[in-house]
């Protein structure tokens, strides 16, 4: 029986001392050093404040076309005769030359019928003259008084200057129709389209073809009230308009003045309308044509506006959705600050009034941000110095 009891009890005995040093152990190990948790600021990107005193630009887009443009009509009818080699779509042209040529030949018969009207005219002049002195000759060798009008032939002489003065004007007439029949350039400038060919009829008021001037071209650029606030005022000045596209993958610029606005509002942009003048737009005073400012072409206009001075420049997104601006100042803590924004576009805000110049900017997103916040600033993190066991960039993977 004792026996037993051993055999059961030994083990237990074993188990309870076990737990016994356990226990002693447990109770006798210190306990672990405890340290403060450490809660570093929030941490930040920000940069210095600077004003600066900025030229505003105001942006804008607009296709290029002519001032001047002409549907050239006849003012005779005739057949065409002749054509000029450069009156085809495209073809320059100077101001003066001939494009289209009717048929003259009635129009010289004409003239020569109108001369020999005028000839006739002066000679019947001339005979009532000659009447009216022989006829004044007889009066007074007959009486003495003052004569009468009648007699001295004045009416018939009147009639006849008023038959020169028609015979001269039917002469004009003539030499103008048989200019006419030469259809000349009214500029300097280009053929937009030919609506003629030879031996065609053409009939009084035809329409031969249209034209261009190539002397001043001009772009028409919708503009907003909000654009307008910040350009001069036309009437004393001409502003400067710096004019790119691409052509044939290669950024071209041309200046150009604003000269004036179409004092009419669009009622379906809700926008008006500057116009822009370039001189010469195809260069054809010079002898690089490699920048012509063709019509039609589409541009970008950059309109040099009104100068302001210290103006903080700001990246867009530093402006909060409230209108606020968040700053670190001297103690590293966030200030919100209300600024007056002068102008805001698609990239920047210009500030007028609210940031101070000794504070810093902060650039990087705060979730919840509070006024007095502590913060740190990422030029202020050490950065860790990699020790040659990392350094790998003499290794070739292969």
């Amino acid at each position: 029986m004792s026996a037993g009891i051993r055999k059961v009890g030994l083990p237990i005995f074993i188990i309870i001392a076990a737990i016994v040093a356990l226990v002693v152990m447990i109770s006798l190990k210190p306990d672990p050093e405890k340290k403060e948790v450490e809660t570093k600021a929030f941490l930040v990107d920000a940069q210095p404040i600077f004003s600066e005193n900025i030229e505003f630009l105001v942006y804008a887009q607009g296709a290029v076309q002519p001032k001047n443009r002409t549907m050239l009509s006849t003012q005779v009818s005739g057949r065409v005769v002749n054509i000029a080699d450069n009156f085809n779509q495209g073809g320059f042209f100077k101001k003066g030359d001939v494009l289209v040529e009717l048929e003259s030949d009635d129009y010289q018969t004409d003239l020569l019928l109108a001369e020999a009207e005028l000839a006739r005219a002066q000679a019947a002049l001339d005979e009532e003259i000659a009447r009216g002195r022989v006829a004044e000759q007889e009066w007074s060798s007959v009486n003495s008084g003052t004569p009468p009008s009648l007699g001295l032939r004045k009416p018939q002489l009147a009639r006849e200057k008023a038959n020169l003065k028609g015979a001269q004007a039917n002469l004009e007439r003539a030499k103008r129709n048989l200019s006419r029949t030469l259809i000349r350039a009214p500029y300097d400038g280009l053929v937009r389209s030919r609506n003629v060919d030879l031996g065609q009829f053409i009939g009084l008021g035809g329409q031969v073809g249209e034209v261009f001037a190539t002397d001043v071209a001009e772009i028409r650029l919708p503009l907003t009230d909000n654009d307008i606030a910040f350009l001069e005022d036309l009437d004393d000045n001409q502003p400067t308009v710096q004019l790119s596209a691409d052509v044939a993958g290669k950024r071209h610029f041309w200046q150009g003045k604003l000269v004036r606005d179409e004092a009419v509002l669009d009622e379906a942009r809700r926008v008006i309308f500057a116009v822009v003048e370039v001189q010469d737009p195809y260069n054809l005073n010079q002898s690089n044509h490699d920048s012509d400012l063709k019509f039609g072409r589409f541009v970008s206009a950059a309109i040099s506006g009104v100068k302001a001075d210290n103006i903080v420049k700001l990246p867009r997104y530093v402006m909060r959705l409230d209108g606020t601006v968040l700053t670190v100042d001297e103690d590293n803590k966030v200030r919100i600050n209300d600024v007056d924004v002068m102008r805001a576009d698609e990239d920047f805000v210009y500030i007028r009034e609210g940031l101070n110049l000794n504070h810093k900017v902060v650039m990087s997103a705060i979730s919840t941000p509070y006024d007095g916040m502590p913060v740190r600033f990422t030029d202020d993190e050490p950065t860790k110095p990699i020790s040659s066991e990392d350094d790998t960039s003499n290794e070739v993977s292969i």
